[in-house]
């Protein structure tokens, strides 16, 4: 058991030395894993009059989490919907979605597909991030492994994490956006990090 033990050691010292960030590749800000501080960066695909992130909060004020800049004769007053991307739980603040007014009509986006769509072409880091998290990846600034980017002509490549189980792995992928299409394809760079203990309170909180 002792020699199984030490040769899954080795190996796994062998594959973490391995697994390294090229030197081309720049640091994700710190700012930038917080998804909140995304949506300013929107140029969204089609124009609209007026736009805003929301979470579904009972309380108008507190829901809102950004508005584009709105003209003052312009408002929008619609009911919360069902469902919404990044989806944490169940009851208030729970999800997000965006409220669109389009030739005086309002648009609603609530689903991880309906936000890529928003997007349409990837014309910033933020919004390259953002189409990472509707995937299940998120931005992990302690690591170059899960926060490092480059911009190429037709791609935005990135590492970024995923993290699972408890006691908490997190894993770095290679990601690749089509900067026209928002297509994106990944490929698994294998663990990075490993807790020793269990924390159920972080385990809990999204992108």
């Amino acid at each position: 058991m002792k020699i199984i033990f030490f040769v899954s050691l080795i190996l796994s010292n062998l594959f973490f030395a391995q697994t390294t960030v090229p030197d081309d590749y720049r640091k994700i800000p710190d700012i930038l894993d917080t998804t909140e501080y995304l949506y300013p960066f929107i140029v969204p695909d089609k124009e609209y009059g007026y736009w805003r992130v929301l979470t579904n909060d009972t309380d108008p004020e507190k829901a809102v989490i950004y508005d584009s800049q709105m003209p003052e004769f312009m408002t929008i007053n619609e009911p919360i919907p069902e469902k919404g991307f990044f989806q944490k739980c169940i009851g208030n603040r729970c999800f997000s979605y965006i409220l669109a007014c389009k030739k005086e009509r309002s648009v609603y986006f609530s689903s991880e597909q309906q936000l890529r769509d928003f997007i349409g072409t990837v014309d910033n880091l933020p919004e390259a991030i953002l189409i990472a998290q509707t995937y299940g990846f998120s931005v992990d600034t302690s690591h170059k492994l899960g926060a490092s980017y480059k911009f190429e002509d037709k791609n935005i490549s990135l590492y970024i994490s995923k993290s699972k189980g408890c006691p908490e792995i997190k894993e770095s992928y290679f990601v690749k956006i089509n900067r026209k299409t928002g297509r994106l394809e990944s490929k698994n760079n294998g663990v990075y990090f490993k807790s020793e203990n269990c924390d159920h309170s972080s385990s809990n909180v999204s992108p």
